[in-house]
């Protein structure tokens, strides 16, 4: 398979694809998501002919300008050169530092003066992801304002390689993901209003910096291979989710924030239900959540307890992925005949592209070989896979280690109102949104989602109560519940769809 060139034998990529990344955290998942819909906006979410063609766009003069540009302020500051010599000082100080020699000389004709540039610059630059990081200039990417404002990671060599350090691929598999929804047509076509107009104020004022866009100069291919599963739940459930957000009327820059986290809970929700698949455990992703106050309830340890249960779900499967081929009726068949090993070999590379010929051995027995490939699987899962349960749950703000030694889950705000605005239209009653987001997401709170906890004592119906009680208080306190004088509370969503102009469109 042509996706899986680079990678010595496959294991996580039967699982999950090629590949989920922990160090790609929500942001830059949805950035070189952003990267790929608008080499595709015309077409957005299609596969075609087993693959998805796109050119990524380089912005080589913007990214240099944002990140790459130390003296502008300083030139800025003073106060005793005029106009023309502020920018004949700074053309002649970007050349020695930039890493193509162009012709700026088009940005005195885009902006009244070096001063108003320079303000320009500060506020693009402010709003960047990650800005202060020690990146290098052209891994640092500015805040997605729109179509000009996407670019790829790159390596700014002699042959300006694209880099793989933070745009993994779990981009790419998300818009894969997104290609295989039911309702990727309408989802496609709320992206591209949404996200990728370029009147929107921002983005021109990018197009002021940058100029021309820059598009690298050959195509990008996105095997569908990529992505092992042609169909699933949540891929359904993803672009349920952000069809309701971008229906709501919330400014386009902001809905970006909403985006992220739904994608990394749906995401991380995979990762976890494909795990359960491999090992054949039916019982739905669970969640115990603590909703954090002053009192400290017994939910505390039942919830860690999930966290780490949750944590080891990847592992788990790797092996059990590897010794079920032991099931399969070649290998039952070889195991037959007087000298298996051969063919034991055989079926090892058609599954797992291994062992390859430099480490075949003829000598292993079966058992060799299932447990020489798990060791070798587990190591590489333990260096990234296996932490993105952890990474991405954290990143989203759904677990936290906050008044305990212990990770577990425990929401943050930003968490819990993104849930409410993924979750509720214009208002829901509270029971029925803790009923949702259990079926939904795994998220147990209240007592009536957490019937089998109770029954089997592990954690009394008092305690769970007082969870959902303390759920209501944050929501109240962030002006996302109204309780009402019959004791009853709903929840609301301060974005109501009601009104909204993309709601009919």
């Amino acid at each position: 398979m042509k996706f899986l060139d680079d990678v010595d034998f496959v294991v996580d990529e039967k699982i999950w694809g090629h590949r989920l990344y922990d160090e790609q955290l929500p942001h830059l998942i949805i950035l070189e998501f952003l990267g790929i819909l608008v080499g595709n906006c015309e077409q957005p979410l299609k596969e075609e002919g087993g693959k998805v063609i796109y050119k990524p766009q380089r912005q080589l003069r913007l990214r240099g300008i944002l990140f790459n540009n130390p003296y502008i302020n300083m030139i800025a500051s003073s106060t005793n050169k005029s106009d023309e010599k502020k920018w004949e000082e700074w053309f002649e100080e970007y050349q020695k530092g930039a890493y193509a020699e162009e012709d700026m000389s088009y940005l005195k004709d885009v902006f009244k003066s070096f001063d108003d540039f320079a303000r320009v610059v500060e506020l693009l630059r402010s709003s960047s992801f990650e800005v202060n990081s020690n990146k290098r200039w052209s891994s640092k990417f500015v805040f997605p304002f729109g179509p000009d404002a996407l670019y790829e990671d790159l390596r700014v060599d002699k042959a300006e390689t694209n880099d793989r350090r933070f745009f993994a691929r779990t981009g790419e598999i998300l818009y894969l993901m997104l290609c295989r929804s039911y309702n990727k047509e309408e989802l496609g076509e709320f992206l591209v209003k949404r996200l990728l107009c370029a009147k929107m104020p921002l983005n021109r004022l990018v197009k002021a910096i940058q100029g021309e866009k820059q598009d690298a100069k050959l195509v990008k291919e996105i095997s569908s291979q990529q992505l092992p599963v042609n169909s699933h739940k949540r891929f359904d459930q993803l672009c349920q989710d952000w069809i309701h957000i971008l229906k709501q009327d919330i400014p386009a820059y902001d809905v970006i924030s909403y985006l992220m986290f739904s994608a990394g809970l749906n995401m991380l929700l995979y990762f976890l239900e494909r795990s359960k698949e491999v090992l054949k455990d039916e019982v739905p992703v669970r969640m115990v959540c603590e909703i954090i106050s002053k009192q400290r309830t017994k939910i505390r340890t039942i919830s860690a307890d999930d966290y780490q249960f949750n944590q080891n779900l990847s592992l788990r499967s790797i092996g059990t992925l590897i010794e079920n081929i032991q099931q399969e009726d070649e290998w039952l068949s070889a195991s037959k005949e007087a000298d298996p090993e051969v063919k034991y070999i055989q079926l090892m590379q058609k599954h797992f592209k291994w062992p390859s010929s430099e480490e075949e051995n003829s000598n292993w027995t079966a058992e060799t070989f299932i447990q020489k490939l798990i060791n070798k699987a587990e190591t590489r899962h333990k260096q990234h896979l296996a932490r993105v349960h952890s990474a991405w749950s954290k990143a989203i703000g759904l677990s936290s280690r906050r008044l305990s030694r212990r990770m577990r889950y425990a929401p943050n705000d930003y968490f819990l109102k993104s849930l409410v605005i993924t979750v509720v239209d214009k208002r829901m009653p509270f029971d029925d949104f803790l009923e949702i987001i259990k079926s939904r997401y795994g998220l147990i709170i209240g007592e009536a989602q957490a019937e089998e906890l109770i029954a089997s004592n592990q954690v009394d119906q008092e305690a769970l109560s007082k969870n959902s009680e303390f759920l209501a208080e944050r929501l109240m306190s962030l002006g996302l519940v109204r309780q009402l004088s019959d004791g009853c509370a709903f929840v609301e969503n301060p974005f109501s769809i009601e009104g909204n102009v993309y709601a009919s469109k």
